[in-house]
């Protein structure tokens, strides 16, 4: 009993903030979704028209069409390379913790510092991106990709800076559990004359496949919520081809000043990322023989 509530004291202070701070602003946030509410303060009762107006409203929809659209171009990317790379610092090379500092080392850049390095790579004419391109003859002489002003470009940008700028995370974790998978098995497959490709196809792969449906779930969910590289970078543009669920439920609260209407937004967009996240789970689960 004394250790019980030794626990309990010691637990208190964090469930006080939890409650505080993320469970009462779900049910407040709530509480605003049924209601006329503007930045001035609170509006009159609107029962559900809020989230009839959402589900009617044409951009609500691009804009999620758009995120699902991120979502299929960065999630594969965003496992295979963080896979590659981590099967590289498995390999027991030489600086190999230089290679995992360098690996992760972008991760711990703000969303800002990161969005402007590459906004000046991918400038035309005097970036980064296209110099290399002309050196390597990809681009002719007096032509020019414009990164961030064309829609196809632009995603392709906003991949390459989440991808630069996120892999690490997923590197890390695949890494250690790369590092659980026991020795034996390997030696073992090697005296049978196993060669590389095959120990990857029957022993790396169904030993990982927990973790990286994890990553895949975490992922996914994640890449859906993107936001500041995309509203840094180009701003939804060119015109709205990139803008994001996020972005447009920042724009509809904060420069539309309909708070109601974006909290609505931003239930249904919840609901949708749990429907989406037990269909992943269901999907991933071990298949019974």
């Amino acid at each position: 009993m004394h250790n019980e509530l030794l626990a309990g004291a010691f637990l208190a202070p964090y469930f006080t903030f939890f409650l505080i701070f993320s469970i009462l602003p779900i049910f407040y946030g709530l509480y605003v979704s049924f209601h006329d509410w503007t930045l001035a303060g609170k509006g009159e009762f609107v029962g559900l028209d809020n989230y009839i107006y959402a589900f009617k409203d044409a951009d609500f929809w691009a804009s999620l069409l758009h995120s699902a659209y991120f979502v299929v171009y960065s999630t594969p990317f965003l496992i295979l390379v963080p896979f590659c790379l981590a099967l590289i610092l498995d390999a027991k090379l030489k600086g190999r913790t230089f290679l995992r500092t360098v690996y992760f080392m972008p991760q711990v850049l703000s969303v800002a510092v990161v969005s402007y390095i590459w906004v000046f790579i991918l400038q035309p004419y005097t970036g980064l991106m296209n110099t290399v391109l002309h050196k390597i003859g990809v681009l002719a002489e007096g032509t020019e990709w414009f990164w961030l002003n064309d829609a196809n470009l632009a995603w392709v940008s906003i991949v390459m800076i989440t991808l630069w700028w996120t892999q690490g995370f997923n590197m890390i974790v695949l890494l250690a559990g790369l590092q659980d998978i026991p020795p034996e098995h390997y030696e073992a497959a090697t005296l049978d004359g196993a060669n590389g490709w095959q120990r990857l196809k029957y022993i790396t792969l169904p030993a990982m496949r927990g973790i990286i449906a994890l990553i895949m779930i975490l992922q996914v969910i994640a890449s859906f919520k993107v936001f500041g590289q995309v509203w840094l970078v180009t701003r939804g543009g060119p015109g709205n081809e990139t803008r994001t669920m996020i972005q447009y439920i920042y724009e509809t609260g904060f420069s539309a000043n309909e708070l109601g209407l974006s909290t609505a937004m931003s239930f249904i967009f919840f609901v949708f990322l749990i429907i989406l996240s037990l269909l992943q789970a269901k999907f991933f689960s071990p298949k019974k023989d």
